[in-house]
């Protein structure tokens, strides 16, 4: 079905706003995928704070023009499918990499993170990125431990001046 010219402009605008907010991006071919996986897939990128849009490779390369995502051009080609992180910066990858273990025909062409393009290989570096409440756990847990070691540590210096004082 042909776009028209209004309709292309209304789609670049939109992806280009979607790109401006988004901490990462993730690149994938759907060819092959059936509509009801497809459809599966759309309402975990809802719940995930994920946008996701297949878009014509020539109106993604403009829409990525002046956006930290531009280096991801190269790999426009062929049915484009792209998911933006919103909310956490492994979102997107996190969920690609989990639907590609059920769909053999669904593969990941490129991501970018921070304006560098990363090869699809490299998915589990942003797939692997700890969420917000996982970082201050694991935060927390290792001032836990400092503070613990700190106190276990005068306890000693103060039983050992008393031993001593004895």
């Amino acid at each position: 079905m042909a776009l028209r010219l209004e309709d292309k402009k209304a789609i670049v605008a939109e992806v280009n706003e979607a790109a401006k907010g988004a901490l990462s991006a993730v690149v994938a071919d759907a060819r092959g995928v059936t509509v009801s996986h497809m459809t599966g897939l759309r309402k975990q990128a809802r719940e995930n704070g994920v946008y996701l849009r297949v878009v014509r490779n020539t109106l993604a390369r403009r829409a990525m023009e002046g956006t930290s995502f531009e280096c991801l051009s190269e790999v426009f080609k062929g049915p484009t499918l792209i998911a933006f992180s919103n909310e956490h910066p492994g979102a997107g990858a996190r969920l690609f990499k989990e639907f590609a273990k059920g769909n053999d025909k669904f593969e990941v062409k490129g991501l970018a993170y921070e304006g560098n393009f990363m090869e699809a290989s490299q998915i589990d570096v942003l797939a692997t990125l700890p969420t917000y409440d996982e970082a201050v756990a694991k935060l927390m847990s290792v001032i836990q431990g400092a503070t613990s070691k700190l106190a276990r540590t005068l306890a000693a210096v103060r039983d050992q001046k008393e031993a001593a004082a004895a």
